[in-house]
């Protein structure tokens, strides 16, 4: 009975990491009017080579070398803030350059920053927009052709910009920008009405992506579109709305209508979204189209509702758009701040989200005392161990007990070999007899499964973890160990992983089966020689799976493997087992 419970857990916990690895794998054109304020030609730098994040286009360029060129060389408004840097198109009054200034693209310092934005006519075109509807077809109203001119050059803390464009008609369309801290931009939408008559607008916003990004390829991870509406979070993947659009044979995939929420396109680590005024009734719509063969994605906002305007009268819509890294103390200084529902959930800590996200802040706050998100792991893992010290050290006891039994256990064997039932009656009786509850050897490792799962979340979806440092070799501990026993070590020009993942074995995942191993030796001996096989091959294997796991959590794994032979060891000698693997007589 003993030996079939843990053999359960085993099985259960191979299934998990199998798991892991099966989801951890590797409008018509307007004549413009002439421009009555002078704006800088701020020209737009060319796009850095693109990250493992950033993803790479599969749409190709579609627009005219004479179109790129005009879109390029549109006059532009500067964006300088401590975090980010890039322009604003003031043609179709469009935020589409920006990059980030404290990420870069790979581990390397000299890497290029990590690009968020970027303009239409260059390889990945991502960018937000904003504009108005009318249901009268007579308003001439802006569009992509649009050149808006602008209060200022530069658009900076402290030094907001307002765009502005006439219709000839007596409606004056503003957009007032502000930077605000927390890659915030707070947008203003105004309609001035010189005109005789009342008009009816829908203010609305958009962020566009138009190509389809290279995602992760994580089922665990969300990317795509992502946004919170009537206290609910939504998740839809760039397939999903692709095929419900098509299956409506219109572009709108999904759409709801929330007083408050917010919606947005997010990647592993960035995020751009849109924060309607928490007030007002929003109509969101996450829209696919495709255009010359090329996806485009596109998440809008407006009003729910038209904007009665009066002759004489003024209305604005307030918003923000986000545009940064989802830092999680960001996220929830915004979700706090501005009373915006679930914003930290723009972060994909999955369905242990009770679990995960204080694991983030308990590791995070040991950072800040060690400086080494490596050291914070292994300090988190002891103090992880200390809680469960109580409960472990009663199935170390109950293991030790069920080894010293394992003579009377043969025994009781031998004796019933041909009496199922009367094995399974006199084996209960002996249990209740010494007190032993052999159910309870599974418990290490099962209480172990929600805190791995946990810190893997952690690890692998928080930026705070990116890039971050152990000491050696390991370089960034939400990657892989870089090294490979294959190539000894990087001796031999040439990695094996290229052909197979299973054919990258780093000195974390090393130690990690060695310490496994260690551990097993000091259970019981299995008295199936089958079972004893199967436990004879679980380091192994788990060395194998572990080995494409992010380094951060092979050194948890490790580091926990230790605390847990120095704890049973102990025990073991308290109830006098003798050797390991020979049960004492």
């Amino acid at each position: 009975m003993e030996q079939k419970n843990l053999l359960i857990a085993i099985v259960l916990s191979v299934v998990i990491m199998l798991g892991f690895q099966y989801f951890a794998p590797k409008p018509a054109p307007v004549q413009p009017p002439a421009q009555t304020a002078t704006v800088q030609q701020t020209p737009v730098p060319s796009a850095p080579p693109a990250g493992p994040e950033a993803g790479v286009s599969s749409a190709p360029d579609t627009a005219g070398t004479t179109a790129a060129a005009a879109l390029l060389n549109a006059p532009r408004v500067r964006i300088e803030s401590p975090r980010a840097t890039g322009s604003l198109s003031l043609l179709g009054a469009r935020l589409d350059d920006l990059t980030l200034n404290n990420y870069r693209d790979t581990i390397d310092p000299n890497s290029p920053f990590v690009r968020l934005f970027e303009p239409r006519g260059r390889d990945k075109p991502y960018y937000a927009q904003f504009g108005w509807l009318s249901q009268n077809p007579a308003i001439r109203l802006p569009d992509n052709d649009t050149v808006w001119s602008a209060s200022a050059t530069t658009l900076a803390p402290g030094q907001p910009v307002t765009l502005s464009w006439d219709n000839g008609a007596g409606l004056r369309f503003e957009i007032a920008l502000e930077i605000e801290p927390d890659y915030l931009i707070r947008v203003r939408q105004r309609v001035i009405n010189n005109s005789t008559e009342t008009v009816q607008l829908t203010p609305w916003a958009r962020i566009r992506r138009e190509y389809l990004p290279q995602t992760s390829g994580y089922t665990i991870l969300h990317e795509g579109m992502t946004g919170v509406l009537n206290g609910i979070l939504e998740e839809h993947s760039y397939a999903n709305v692709r095929d419900e659009a098509k299956k409506r044979n219109s572009s709108t995939g999904f759409e709801g209508t929330s007083t408050g929420g917010w919606a947005g396109i997010t990647d592993k680590y960035w995020l751009a979204a849109l924060i309607p005024d928490q007030q007002d009734p929003t109509h969101f719509v996450y829209r696919y189209v495709n255009e010359g063969g090329a996806d485009r994605f596109q998440v809008d906002i407006s009003r729910s509702g038209a904007v009665s305007v009066a002759p004489g009268a003024t209305q604005e819509t307030a918003l923000r758009v986000f545009a940064g890294a989802k830092e999680v103390r960001t996220l929830d200084h915004i979700r706090d701040t501005y009373n915006v529902p679930s914003f930290d959930k723009a972060i994909d800590f999955g369905w242990f989200y009770f679990l995960t996200k204080p694991f983030f802040y308990a590791i995070d706050w040991l950072f800040r005392l060690t400086g080494n998100f490596g050291i914070a792991i292994i300090v988190f893992t002891l103090l992880v161990k200390l809680v469960f010290f109580p409960l472990a050290n009663k199935s170390y006891k109950s293991m030790s007990k069920m080894k010293l039994l394992a003579p009377k256990m043969q025994e009781l064997k031998e004796r019933h070999a041909d009496d199922a039932q009367a094995l399974q009656r006199e084996m209960m009786a002996l249990y209740k007899a010494e007190k032993v509850n052999p159910a309870s050897g599974c418990l290490p490792i099962l209480i172990q499964i929600p805190v791995f799962f946990s810190l893997y979340k952690v690890l692998f979806v928080t930026i705070e973890m990116r890039h971050a440092p152990f000491f050696g070799w390991i370089r960034d501990l939400s990657a892989v160990d870089p090294t490979n026993v294959f190539n000894l070590f990087g001796l031999i020009p040439f990695d094996p992983a290229v052909y197979s993942n299973w054919l990258h074995m780093g000195v974390w995942p090393l130690l990690m089966g060695l310490t496994m191993y260690l551990q097993q030796r000091l259970n019981p001996t299995p008295p199936d020689p089958v079972q004893a096989k199967i436990f004879q091959w679980m380091p192994i294997v788990f060395t194998f799976m572990l080995a494409g796991f992010p380094a951060g959590l092979v050194i948890y794994w490790t580091w926990n493997n230790l605390l847990s032979i120095a704890q049973q060891w102990f025990i073991m000698r308290q109830t006098s087992l003798g050797k390991p693997g020979k049960a004492a007589t």
